[in-house]
């Protein structure tokens, strides 16, 4: 158990912040899932609009602090390759 206040404090904090990125987190694997979704059935404006929306919520997601910018690049990147396949 913390021992001061400020480290009362910060325990509180970290305890926020992990339900906040759960869901954060939670909510990008789902609209992942719903991208490879419309990759296998190979609906093209399916695909699109999955990887838009995708990559948004991956940007909100750095902008917060959940994901490393790094990664949501990567991941974008990985998910328009699919949008611009020929």
């Amino acid at each position: 158990m913390a021992n001061t206040k400020s480290a009362i404090k910060a325990a509180r904090k970290s305890a926020r912040f992990t339900v906040r990125n759960q869901g954060v987190k939670t909510r990008l694997k789902t609209l992942h899932k719903k991208l490879d979704a419309a990759i296998k059935a190979g609906e093209a404006a399916a695909t699109k609009a999955a990887a838009a929306e995708y990559a948004s919520a991956m940007d909100r997601a750095v902008k917060s602090g959940v994901v490393h910018k790094n990664a949501a690049s990567r991941a974008k990147s990985r998910a328009a390759k699919f949008v611009y396949a020929k």
